[in-house]
């Protein structure tokens, strides 16, 4: 029994300001997610009965389809790069290093609007191809289909191989000089000492890349909505929006739910599993494999194309599009949006950051098992499509809505209408729940460097907490909370299906209105929004490339 109460004290917190702060941040963030868990168990509309036995089945088989292209796709372009620029020396490999970070700026499907417009029937590829070979109709040749799954997976790859990069590219680099060259002894080529040591030594790393990219692929709406591949995002939207019938989306959206948790589940039991163990020595740059002639040009293509494919050749597109049309590219309506996203942006990004310093702070100063468990639960959005966060967000917000015009109604005889439901507030929520972890996880590492002692020194001076954190954590958290920020903010730009669903009448984004201009077809409108995307995507990709680019220097 003493046992017993030991361990419960230990498991419970204290109840001050810090620790109900992030516990009621953990529950308000842990609600969209679990209104739609719980819908598993609910009874079901009668048009969900209808969706199980036709469309269902689709959506899970092209889902599964896109997940194992996806993932071959982005092992082999993430792998293969970090190891040639992480291990071998070939003219241009220091560009490479953070060159091929590069393409994470670009949303996917900003890239299936460029290359379906170069790529169609009447796009330049085709039109040239007829010119030069004297073509007349389509069926005198064949030219592949980019508006397929099969386009979809290679544009997937192309934008997300660089979480599997960033993630193995440190991994390779953390490897042991003395492993390798123990490899090297017994007489193991460049490819064997590859596949036989340092890939295995590398699995954690790459299956966490992957699972994040898998995770980017199921999340999406406006690529796979534009080449008509039905998935359960398009499923969400189109059973919440052309049937009306939200009971059955959120079924969908609690099947998608079930999807990446088991993803997590696989991601981690793949990381528990592969465990190696290596010396401190991490001066691999010192012994790199020199590669020269062919070898040399194989390596140099094999970085390039990923780089030119995934960033530069849609860009250029684009930015050639908005220069020969900046009349109508570059009107008051672009502005407008401009400015839509940037306030959108510019709240969700200072609201998640404040959110996170008091959830990073509170579990540094009372770290409980019941405090880390709510830490994880606030954390879990960020693994949860944008599309699912928003069908859970509105649920309650418009029962919320309901509940307060019902009783205005009986008590005072008016309605109050919507209140939250379809606002900015709403948005702002949806955002939070999304990209909470990306900002906790930049403030977390930023306290994780400053010693303790200071704490007790401040302490002994006679400083509260809350002094503390003003006069001695903020200003070493500058770089920190700056670069949450800007992480955040970005992903917002970028966001998609969540502010397709829940955003107010006549309230349009940049990300909204490119999906719409290409929906109907209109890629030179789009084309000034879908560049500002990237290029405001660019800002944290450089700074992170700059980081990487002076790491395993030797």
């Amino acid at each position: 029994m003493k046992s017993l109460g030991v361990s419960r004290k230990a498991f419970l917190p204290r109840l001050d300001g810090w620790t109900l702060g992030v516990a009621l941040i953990a529950l308000v963030m842990l609600l969209p997610v679990a209104i739609i868990l719980t819908s598993l168990f609910t009874n079901t509309s009668d048009a969900w009965g209808h969706l199980a036995a036709t469309v269902l089945p689709e959506y899970i088989r092209n889902s599964l389809v896109l997940m194992v292209g996806v993932g071959l796709g982005v092992l082999a372009i993430g792998v293969s790069t970090a190891w040639l620029v992480s291990t071998c020396q070939f003219w241009g490999r220091r560009w490479f290093e953070w060159l091929l970070l590069l393409p994470l700026a670009a949303p996917t499907y900003i890239l299936a609007y460029v290359y379906t417009d170069t790529l169609e029937y009447f796009g330049p590829v085709q039109t040239a191809l007829r010119g030069l070979f004297g073509w007349q109709r389509a069926t005198d040749y064949w030219f592949p289909n980019i508006r397929s799954i099969e386009g979809a997976i290679l544009l997937f790859s192309l934008t997300l191989y660089p979480y599997v990069y960033l993630l193995a590219r440190v991994a390779f680099l953390e490897q042991s000089t003395a492993t390798l060259e123990a490899s090297r002894s017994l007489g193991c080529g460049p490819w064997r000492s590859f596949r036989a040591v340092a890939l295995p030594m590398a699995r954690p790393a790459i299956a966490a890349g992957t699972a994040l990219a898998l995770m980017e692929t199921l999340n999406d709406f406006g690529t796979v909505a534009y080449f008509s591949v039905s998935t359960f995002t398009t499923g969400i939207y189109r059973t919440w929006f052309g049937m009306g019938d939200r009971p059955a989306a959120v079924q969908l959206s609690a099947v998608l739910l079930l999807f990446i948790f088991a993803l997590v589940v696989l991601e981690q039991r793949s990381r528990r599993r592969a465990r190696y163990y290596q010396g401190m020595a991490r001066t691999i740059s010192q012994s790199r494999y020199g590669l020269g002639g062919l070898r040399a040009v194989g390596a140099w293509l094999v970085c390039a194309a990923p780089v030119l494919l995934g960033l530069i050749i849609p860009t250029g597109l684009l930015l050639a599009m908005t220069v020969r049309n900046a009349e109508d590219t570059l009107d008051g309506d672009f502005v407008v949006l401009s400015l839509n996203s940037l306030v959108l942006a510019v709240l969700a990004a200072v609201l998640a950051v404040l959110l996170a310093l008091v959830m990073a702070y509170g579990l540094r100063l009372n770290g409980t098992p019941f405090l880390k468990l709510s830490v994880q639960g606030a954390n879990l959005g960020y693994a949860v499509p944008g599309a699912v966060i928003a069908v859970g967000t509105l649920i309650p917000l418009a029962r919320f809505d309901n509940a307060v015009d019902a009783w205005m109604r009986q008590t005072f005889g008016f309605s109050t209408g919507l209140l939250l439901s379809g606002t900015i507030i709403a948005l702002l929520l949806a955002y939070l729940v999304r990209f909470l972890a990306v900002s906790f996880g930049a403030i977390e590492a930023g306290l994780g460097k400053i010693k303790p002692s200071l704490d007790d020194a401040a302490r002994s001076l006679g400083q509260s907490p809350n002094q503390t954190l003003l006069k001695i954590h903020r200003p070493l958290l500058g770089s920190s909370l700056l670069t949450a920020t800007m992480l955040v903010f970005v992903d917002v730009m970028k966001e998609l299906p969540a502010t397709l669903i829940i955003r107010p009448f006549n309230f349009d984004t940049l990300a909204v209105r490119v999906y719409q201009y290409a929906a109907d077809e209109r890629l030179i409108e789009a084309s000034a929004p879908a560049l500002a995307i990237i290029l405001v995507g660019l800002l944290p990709v450089l700074w992170l490339s700059k980081q990487i680019a002076n790491e395993g220097k030797g």
